[in-house]
């Protein structure tokens, strides 16, 4: 994994970011390779990925009396996370700039 912005990392396949809302890191395919692939701005430091991130992930509750995965769905436009109202956690519904790297992260689910 490599720093290519504080907002980003490069991994094989692919580019990670900082979710406040999962706090943890989740990944999307760019570029040539298989999985997957989003569209990329090409700015580190304010990246827009298209289409839409959606990633299911054993959250909490997950399991817990026939409970669903939980879901963190976003637009990432211009260096802000957008949660749409399907998330499970806390900030569904709200827009945040993406925060910087935790250097301690784990990798929630997969897009």
């Amino acid at each position: 994994m490599a720093a290519i912005s504080k907002k980003l990392r490069s991994v094989p396949g692919g580019l990670m970011f900082w979710c406040p809302g999962c706090d943890g890191a989740h990944m999307v395919g760019v570029g040539e390779g298989s999985g997957p692939r989003w569209g990329y701005n090409g700015n580190p430091d304010a990246p827009t990925f298209t289409p839409s991130v959606l990633v299911t992930y054993n959250g909490k509750d997950a399991g817990i009396d026939g409970a669903p995965p939980a879901i963190c769905h976003s637009f990432v436009t211009d260096g802000r996370i957008q949660f749409l109202s399907d998330c499970t956690h806390s900030l569904a519904d709200r827009t945040l700039d993406i925060p910087d790297f935790d250097p301690e992260y784990a990798i929630i689910g997969e897009s």
